[in-house]
């Protein structure tokens, strides 16, 4: 039986990730510094670790066949804003230190996943944006702290590659959303945020959107995520690789679709205090068709459904804590702020 270790398992994507190679039939190890919030972890084995730690990264490393380095400090805008030198140390750290472990222990394949915060910042100041092809993140300009630490990391798996060999995969994430994920307190990404927004107004009250609602990004669910990791591994492609869909949407039109699921009316006000990331971000998939034979198809609406009725039950569960509730109207003073 073939063994492959997956860091971060205990994150969202990390852990249905765990489900799928298990599914596949790998004995699976997972690492990370805490388990699974929602559900069991299905890994064989479970190793509670900080992988800034390069002994643990040795440990969990050895008798691997093929490593998914999920590990990452990350979040959703607010998060990755104001965290920027904690982000880019943690990250690096993680990396690096994995990287030498599977080259200490001799891993057969290694992958690691990147973002489309590598991307420069220039290409991505309107919101009609074209498409972003994965030659185009050098010469560099991505995003502060997160989308520096992840093209260095990328570099750095090259680097391994030419020198030692290191049989490498770079898959480029582009918004992945899902059941199973952060709805709340800092880390959630934007559609699960909307989801919890909407879970929670009554019929006929405000949403809240960060920044002015035109931003435009493009989503990618979990399960066609998950596919095209597994599509990559066994690729043999050993350049970054987009992961995400072409279905380019603004912020506001992604508050109205969930509106629509929701059956709520609601008005939208824009809190233009709050970060709001770049203006325009969509994956070009022309070299995932080529490499695989396959993109990601999973249609928004039908992702954002799943995903809302899953978050729409843990409202309605209680499962939030005192953080998840209703976001104070646009103006209102805080002794302190959470990042969303």
């Amino acid at each position: 039986m073939r063994t492959a270790l997956v860091t971060g398992a205990g994150g969202f994507i990390g852990h249905h990730l765990v489900k799928r190679l298990k599914a596949d039939g790998y004995w699976v190890h997972g690492a990370d510094v805490k388990y699974p919030e929602y559900e069991q972890t299905y890994a064989d084995e479970f190793h509670k670790v900080d992988l800034r730690d390069m002994k643990e990264c040795v440990r969990v490393t050895s008798g691997i066949d093929d490593v998914y380095q999920l590990a990452a400090d990350m979040g959703g805008i607010g998060y990755i804003t104001a965290h920027l030198a904690g982000i880019a140390r943690n990250n690096v750290l993680i990396n690096v230190n994995m990287l030498e472990a599977s080259k200490i222990q001799q891993v057969r394949r290694y992958m690691y996943t990147s973002s489309a915060c590598v991307y420069p910042q220039y290409l991505q100041e309107q919101p009609g944006v074209v498409p972003l092809q994965e030659h185009q993140a050098l010469p560099a300009d991505p995003e502060p702290g997160y989308g520096w630490e992840k093209l260095f990391s990328e570099q750095m798996c090259e680097y391994y590659h030419r020198d030692f060999d290191l049989d490498i995969r770079i898959v480029r994430f582009h918004n992945i959303f899902g059941p199973q994920g952060s709805y709340f307190g800092g880390k959630e990404k934007s559609p699960a945020a909307i989801c919890r927004k909407v879970a929670l107004a009554k019929d006929g009250g405000d949403l809240i959107i960060w920044g002015n609602g035109q931003q435009t990004r493009s989503y990618c669910y979990i399960d066609d995520c998950i596919e095209g990791i597994r599509r990559v591994m066994e690729s043999g492609y050993k350049k970054p690789l987009n992961l995400g869909t072409d279905e380019l949407i603004s912020v506001d039109g992604l508050a109205d679709l969930v509106c629509s699921i929701a059956g709520k009316k609601l008005t939208k006000r824009h809190d233009p205090s709050k970060p709001q990331g770049v203006m325009g971000r969509n994956s070009d998939n022309t070299k995932l068709r080529e490499v695989l034979g396959w993109v990601p198809g999973t249609p928004l609406a039908a992702g954002l459904k799943t995903t809302y009725e899953w978050i729409e039950k843990q409202v309605r569960m209680g499962a939030e804590n005192s953080r998840c509730k209703p976001e104070p109207p646009v103006g209102t003073k805080l002794q302190r702020t959470q990042p969303e």
